[in-house]
């Protein structure tokens, strides 16, 4: 059965080069997403429970206001829990730890498998790091519109409680991982090149 799949997927890929990356692609990023999902509650965790850092507020970067007059912050972790606040440093911190993780499993998932390249791991590694800080201030300023209304949503109007809380940590990262997915695509296929390689024969030639 594995080797039927395995000789199909062979076959597939040879016909169709750039679907088969990108569904590939699709695989190992959802794979990822889950592990990012799961690891998220245990990290909200942690930070709320054994730092206390939920009443520290991270609000930086002011990039304009909001609709009532208050200014409108690229990272906006006000001080408090959720909905009522931000969730603090805790919720920042708990958020860029489990994307770290998931992005650096990510980077060698898809260089190795999806997009099999060959050119220099750390040239490939400064780009992908570079891509990873501006996806992440791009998906931190879209937060701004819909983390707050999710988690007062499931919590407070749907009466969902802590149950609400979680279901809403699960849908905020679904977003931020689609944003990431989308962005991050693109990137891989500039930066997971992969170089011809010479044959035994070029190799060995001598110019006249």
């Amino acid at each position: 059965m594995f080797t039927a799949i395995t000789t199909w997927w062979a076959r597939f890929q040879e016909k169709h080069p750039e679907l088969s990356k990108f569904g590939m692609f699709l695989l190992l990023s959802n794979g990822v997403t889950v592990l990012q999902l799961a690891l998220m509650p245990l990290a909200r965790w942690y930070f709320d429970s054994a730092t206390g850092l939920t009443d520290v507020g991270f609000q930086v970067l002011p990039v304009g206001t909001n609709i009532d007059g208050s200014t409108y912050y690229m990272f906006d972790y006000a001080a408090g829990a959720l909905p009522e606040g931000g969730g603090g440093l805790s919720y920042f911190l708990a958020v860029q730890l489990t994307l770290l993780i998931a992005q650096v499993i990510n980077f060698f998932l898809q260089r190795n498998i999806t997009f099999k390249s060959n050119t220099s791991p750390w040239v490939a590694a400064g780009w992908y790091a570079a891509a990873y800080v501006v996806i992440t201030f791009l998906a931190a300023a879209a937060q701004g519109f819909y983390k707050a209304p999710i988690y007062d949503l499931l919590m407070n109007i749907w009466g969902w409680g802590a149950t609400g809380q979680v279901v809403a940590d699960v849908v905020t990262m679904i977003i931020n991982s689609a944003i990431s997915f989308w962005v991050f695509y693109p990137i891989f296929k500039l930066i997971f090149r992969q170089q011809p390689v010479k044959t035994e024969a070029e190799s060995g030639a001598v110019a006249p």
